[in-house]
């Protein structure tokens, strides 16, 4: 038996990694992914029955899998964002959310004819939005910085908010059997929540202090962080059901802003981390669905539906955010894209196990009503976020923009030369005499020290598809290649080889830095050099007459092909590795010197 849930097991982890890959790879939500797999291995198929399989443990998995999705969510969320967008979050927060359960609940009372009950839990259930599913669309489509930031915070901060009212309406109007709320129980729940705050904010800062003391080894920094949150998560549970997911957030909001240098390894660990228990725990929910219990929701479940996407959030976000600064493109985009993901599912899962024992009538309907409305938002608004963005003009223009880290002579000609061909582009230096001849030349620049956090937060690179870190600094371009390769892929950071090609590859693995643009056959001296005798940076439409082969011809070997702009508007920074692959309507920018 317990070889057979093992292979069990592996089958669900082995089925969401996949659904990762084949969501980046296809540009699709992953979170639709995990509830096929989830439908296929489970009621479908039958090869998994988590109730039956992993017993009490189920419900403990997905606590523990909840606390460190969300200490994960706290992490991402900078208290700088909301320099533009506070006011919209806390409008979003104060009075979007009480609307959208005063409005969910019309509809599952009115429309889908549930329960007054069952009505008030599944509305307090649906006014989470889902940040495992958001971030990846935010990364996805390159919102702007604004747009992103108030969908971030409104999805991270929502969730444990969420689950606690969930948690309150079952245990103080279904599981307390309508219980009278008097001034006690008021004030201890009350209490409970400022205590769970105190325990997150005095967690987060406990763990700064001992690893600036030296109190613990670096190898055991992200294991001891990783059973703080396990423990304050628990400790606050003794309070009161559930609170500990509040204080998880509030712990990872809290270490994300308080400058703990290991933050950075931090989230590199939890991405990894939720990466593996985000599909399991969505597989293991889904695979436990009765499929009786989907084929048998009537024609009410439409109108439910249609109620929570057509109604419900609009009417909540133009509602609340009157006077919050959003333009009507904003209020439009946010009423739209609202996708429920796992903490919403997860939640059914566990309070529709507790009805069930307490034999509530349709305490089944609890998880697939939900399920539903998270699938088609998923479904919905994943596919539709870029096209809207784009439309409303919240989306980057391109994602093939160049930010070119260093400011000197040949830097500025090759940002000229690209920002002719309509490519954008963004010079970055903490040198203000380099940067006023970009300045002149009309070329957008950002003054400061781009591995700084100051300049990090100000950087708006919803635009940005590429990084060439071209200073004279060896070391520097690495240092800068390897911290941005997060965020645009380890495929599209360059840097400029300052050495010889054999000196270069002995001084860092490729693994420290970003590629080297020329196969290193072309130095930053070199250039420098050759400018100063007069090449520069040309732009050259190739034709069928006037072929890549030709164009060599004609500057003999004065000439060194640097970037191919593919006529679809694609970038090639790796033109040099195969120069073969042109075609009519390429442009080539080459660095040549004409006779």
């Amino acid at each position: 038996m317990e070889h057979i849930v093992l292979h069990k097991l592996v089958l669900i982890v082995i089925s969401g990694i996949l659904c990762h890959w084949f969501a980046w790879r296809f540009k699709i939500p992953s979170i639709a992914l995990f509830s096929i797999v989830g439908l296929l291995i489970g009621p479908i198929f039958h090869l998994v029955d988590p109730g039956q399989d992993f017993g009490v443990l189920l419900e403990a998995i997905i606590k523990l899998a909840l606390a460190i999705i969300l200490f994960e969510g706290g992490l991402n969320l900078k208290f700088h964002e909301l320099t533009h967008t506070g006011k919209a979050v806390k409008h979003l927060i104060l009075f979007g959310l009480p609307l959208s359960w005063f409005f969910g609940f019309q509809v599952c009372y009115w429309i889908a004819d549930l329960s007054f009950s069952l009505s008030l839990l599944i509305s307090a259930i649906l006014v989470v939005t889902g940040p495992t599913v958001i971030l990846p669309l935010i990364r996805q489509t390159r919102l702007k910085a604004r747009t992103a930031s108030l969908l971030k915070w409104e999805g991270i901060i929502n969730d444990p908010i969420g689950i606690l009212l969930a948690v309150l309406v079952f245990q103080f109007v279904i599981a307390s059997d309508f219980i009278a709320l008097n001034k006690i129980t008021v004030l201890y729940l009350l209490g409970s929540i400022a205590a769970s705050i105190l325990i997150g904010f005095g967690g987060a800062h406990l763990l700064k202090f001992t690893f600036e003391k030296g109190h613990v080894p670096e190898f055991l920094k992200i294991p001891v962080v990783f059973a703080t949150v396990l423990s304050v998560y628990a400790l606050s549970n003794l309070l009161q059901e559930e609170v500990g997911l509040l204080t998880v957030t509030v712990m990872g909001i809290t270490m994300g802003n308080i400058g703990m240098l290991i933050i950075y390894e931090l989230r590199k660990f939890k991405e990894n981390i939720t990466a593996i228990v985000i599909p399991v725990v969505f597989i293991l929910l889904t695979a436990d669905l009765n499929l009786d219990n989907l084929m048998g929701l009537n024609w009410r479940v439409f109108g439910f539906l249609f109620g929570f996407l057509f109604l419900v959030r609009p009417a909540s976000v133009w509602l609340s955010t009157i006077g919050a600064g959003l333009s009507w493109q904003q209020r439009i985009f946010v009423s739209w894209i609202a996708p429920r993901g796992i903490v919403a599912t997860s939640i059914a899962g566990l309070l529709g196990l507790k009805l069930q024992e307490r034999m509530v009538n349709n305490a089944e309907l609890l998880l697939p009503l939900v399920f539903v409305v998270m699938f088609s938002t998923v479904l919905l608004h994943g596919f539709s976020i870029g096209w809207l963005a784009r439309h409303l003009g919240l989306a980057g223009n391109a994602n093939e923009g160049v930010l070119i880290v260093g400011s000197h002579k040949w830097s500025i000609d090759l940002a000229l030369a690209l920002q002719k061909e309509g490519v954008p582009v963004l010079v970055v230096s903490d040198s203000w005499k380099n940067l006023q001849q970009c300045r002149l030349q009309g070329i957008p620049i950002h003054y400061g020290e781009i591995l700084s956090e100051s300049v990090e937060e100000d950087l708006e690179l919803a635009d940005m598809g590429y990084l060439l870190a071209i200073t004279g600094n060896h070391a520097y371009n690495s240092l800068v290649c390897s911290v941005f390769i997060q965020h645009f892929g380890r495929n599209r950071v360059f840097q400029i080889a300052t050495n010889e090609k054999k000196i270069e590859k002995k001084q860092l693995n490729s693994s420290f830095r970003g590629k080297v643009l020329f196969e290193g056959n072309l130095i930053y001296k070199e250039l420098i050099l050759q400018y100063i005798d007069g090449w520069r940076f040309q732009r050259t439409r190739l034709t069928e007459e006037y072929d890549f082969e030709a164009l060599k011809d004609n500057f003999k070997r004065r000439l060194k092909p640097f970037i191919r702009i593919k006529s679809n508007g694609e970038l090639d920074l790796d033109f040099s590795e195969d120069q073969s692959q042109t075609n009519p309507g390429d442009t080539i920018i080459s660095f040549s010197y004409k006779i």
